[in-house]
């Protein structure tokens, strides 16, 4: 039915590489694009014969928007899967632009290099604006909206967990569950245990920047920004237990501020033990977590690329980790003239997900929701020219493939609140 060229082969994108496979129907034929190309060939070795997918691979540098243009026309897709790093988000979009085709990603925006000087005045300009200080924000995506209008293309912005299946879960609240919802927490929590003294369940860069930001949430029509992990709270999860989490700046509050009328609060909390909050802030006060490059021994480096490649891969981490995570929304508002709340969650096994994909709970919880976003574009599900995030479709389609695909939600209508 459709041919797509997915950009990345790393353990997200190799977890929604298995599951257009097992899409066929509507995945008839991939190209898995990277800048290591081995990497693709082994990852298609391993598929074929298990799937009716045909499997192609491609090597490209998604920092080179040339490349990008000559590998779209050369593959000819009807969608690209931006499944690499949130810094090539820009490149791939303007070479999605040049070709005329829709795009796809699960993460926004970021810029590797945080003293480029037009982003840093941007960013500047923005902390002032808009009151908050992460260094990941929807602008420079969403001011490609009127380009890919007029281009008649949509580019879906944010299909991984959170974001994207979060958002779809506020999207079916509302459209379901609330006349007006008033406060949404998010509560991601990883209860998993990969045996490692350290290390990130996703790419290191984009993990330790994120978390070592200062926190900041939606209220009463403004942000409110605060030290990084200066908030804490308890929550037990169902199977997982009591875990502690901690407030953090999350890219869907943005949107959801922007999508969900008249909405007081919203707050992002993640799961951390203490013994990678304590890692974190002693890399972070020797300096590891910088992105500006040193000289060393005549040799330029940015110390948390450095980091990275020390720490352990987390692609590597499926066949180590056990436990389950638990990912999901609280709600309070208003039906029917009474007070109401709901909590609609997904708990999904490290264990089970590496026997179905090689994967461990992290990047599966991500990949899947990628190809669901994807399949959602190519069966005309969702389409409307423009750049748009998951909540502004319809979420009915959405969630319901996340039962079918991998990823079954519950709803609690009542939960404990998070004070």
């Amino acid at each position: 039915m459709s041919k797509v060229l997915i950009i990345g082969c790393g353990g997200v994108a190799g977890v929604a590489i298995h599951k257009c496979c097992q899409n066929s129907e509507v995945f008839t034929e991939i190209c898995i694009a990277s800048r290591t190309k081995s990497k693709c060939d082994d990852l298609k070795a391993k598929l074929e014969g298990t799937t009716s997918t045909k499997i192609t691979t491609a090597q490209v540098d998604a920092d080179d928007v040339n490349q990008l243009i000559a590998l779209i026309k050369e593959v000819q897709p009807d969608l690209v899967m931006n499944i690499a790093l949130p810094y090539q988000d820009l490149t791939i979009m303007d070479a999605c632009l040049a070709c005329g085709v829709n795009y796809m990603d699960t993460a926004n925006y970021e810029p590797e290099n945080l003293d480029d000087p037009e982003w840093k005045a941007a960013y500047e300009k923005r902390c002032k604006e808009e009151g908050f200080s992460a260094y990941f924000d929807y602008s420079w995506q969403w001011a490609y909206k009127e380009k890919f209008e007029k281009a008649g293309l949509t580019a879906l912005l944010g299909s991984g967990f959170d974001p994207g299946v979060t958002q779809a879960y506020c999207a079916w609240a509302q459209k379901h569950l609330f006349d007006t919802i008033d406060t949404i927490d998010i509560l991601d929590c990883n209860g998993g245990d990969h045996g490692y003294p350290f290390a990130t369940n996703f790419n290191p860069e984009i993990n330790l920047r994120e978390v070592s930001a200062p926190g900041s949430y939606w209220e009463n029509g403004h942000w409110v920004e605060i030290p990084a992990m200066s908030i804490k709270r308890e929550y037990n999860f169902d199977q997982v237990g009591q875990k502690d989490m901690y407030l953090l700046h999350h890219e869907e509050i943005e949107s959801l501020a922007k999508n969900i009328p008249n909405v007081k609060r919203i707050r992002f909390f993640m799961t951390f033990g203490q013994s990678y909050l304590t890692h974190m802030k002693c890399l972070e006060n020797v300096g590891m977590l910088s992105t500006t490059p040193i000289k060393f021994e005549g040799h330029e480096i940015v110390p948390i690329q450095f980091l990275k490649a020390l720490l352990p891969d987390p692609a590597t981490l499926g066949p180590r980790t056990k436990g389950k995570t638990n990912i999901g929304c609280i709600f309070t508002g208003r039906k029917d003239g009474q007070d109401k709340t709901a909590y609609i969650y997904n708990v999904c096994d490290h264990e089970e997900c590496y026997k179905e994909v090689g994967s461990q709970a992290i990047s599966y919880t991500t990949g899947v929701p990628a190809m669901i976003g994807a399949m959602m574009l190519l069966t005309g599900k969702w389409n409307k020219p423009g750049v748009y995030t998951v909540e502004e479709f319809d979420p009915d389609p959405y969630m319901d493939a996340l039962n079918k695909w991998g990823l079954p939600w519950q709803v609690n209508d009542n939960p404990e609140l998070v004070d």
